[in-house]
């Protein structure tokens, strides 16, 4: 049994953002990006050795900057070599983010004992990879659980039976039916064209019309945050972009519903896969359930475009949207970890070593 003050958090650990939910009330949210100061003069001008989140992306030209959980190295890729240069030094700046968000969830004058964490991963996270999450939380937290994002969001939403979720972040799209159970890998599906992906689509389609165009992934992420949307009946997306050192006025309507169409066909064909190997009397409830969140799911008419397609391909569907897509996945994983008896917590620490 634990004695004293325990501060329970749930987080995700996203490829573009990391969020936290606390018992003690604070919830907050970074972009998932680090950075470290090139040089003497950098560090003078930022008068720090890391730097986190709006920070490190304002400062980036005088940074190291670094994405921990870009491409799947540290969470759900399956060829992993923990013994590469590259992975020791994803997992160290992984260490620093997630000090730094333990740190945001401390106010000061607290008297805190005990931090214990759920962690959402990927569906279908590997061993290795929740081996290696649980590594990054070690010094950091007391006591860590990993938990699938998709199964955190629908425990926190009390949908444990009959619905599909359906969690669109940066480097995944996560999938997991619910039937009542905690569910296996049977249950879930990962799919890797996600946010990042609908980045690059998009960055190919607006260099492929203006060839003289100067253009970053970090810019093209910036318009489809501030302006994604699939709907045919928005306005034209006008955005001001620098051809041969001029500002210059493009409209990238056409290609950035393209590209935010892109991760679409996957996505129902993930959920046509969980929805036919269920048992046959719970299938319709399961299209009738679907449920979306995850910061892609802010996507304008993501829900109707998933509808559309699954009315042509499954004959009908029902999609709607978490009212909190950036916290879901914490809030879900805060309620587990409260949910969690000290016996559960301690017999975890036993087999974590």
């Amino acid at each position: 049994m634990i004695d004293g003050n325990v501060l329970n958090i749930g987080i995700d650990l996203g490829t573009s953002r990391c969020v936290i939910a606390c018992d003690n009330g604070i919830r907050t949210f970074i972009p998932s990006y680090v950075g470290y100061p090139k040089d003497a003069i950098s560090k003078k001008l930022l008068g720090k050795d890391v730097v986190f989140g709006d920070e490190a992306v304002k400062n980036r030209l005088a940074l190291d900057l670094r994405r921990p959980f870009e491409k799947g190295m540290l969470k759900y890729s399956k060829t992993q070599d923990v013994n590469t240069e590259e992975f020791a030094k994803h997992k160290a700046v992984a260490q620093d983010l997630l000090r730094h968000l333990i740190a945001l969830a401390q106010t000061e004058n607290s008297e805190i004992e005990v931090i214990r964490a759920v962690i959402g991963a990927p569906a279908l996270a590997s061993t290795q990879n929740k081996k290696t999450l649980i590594e990054i939380a070690e010094g950091i937290v007391h006591d860590v659980m990993i938990t699938s994002e998709p199964f955190a969001v629908a425990y926190g939403l009390g949908l444990l039976s009959n619905a599909l979720i359906v969690d669109v972040g940066a480097g995944t799209v996560d999938l997991c039916r619910m039937a009542g159970t905690i569910p296996t890998d049977d249950d879930q599906i990962t799919l890797t064209k996600a946010g990042d992906y609908i980045d690059q689509v998009l960055f190919d389609l607006i260099k492929a019309r203006h060839k003289d165009v100067d253009l970053s992934l970090n810019m093209v992420k910036r318009i489809k945050e501030e302006n994604a949307t699939i709907s045919e009946k928005g306005e034209k997306v006008m955005i001001k972009l620098p051809i041969k050192g001029k500002p210059t006025p493009v409209d990238v309507t056409d290609d950035l519903r393209t590209a935010c169409r892109s991760i679409v066909p996957d996505i129902v064909e993930g959920i046509r896969v969980l929805v036919a190997s269920f048992d046959p009397e719970f299938q319709d409830s399961l299209k009738q359930n679907v449920i979306l969140a995850g910061g892609g799911s802010q996507i304008g008419s993501l829900c109707r475009e998933i509808e559309n397609y699954m009315q042509e391909n499954l004959g009908y569907g029902k999609v709607t949207r978490v009212e909190e897509p950036l916290y879901a996945g914490a809030n879900g994983g805060l309620l587990l970890c409260k949910d969690m008896p000290d016996e559960y917590w301690d017999e975890l620490k036993k087999e974590n070593g």
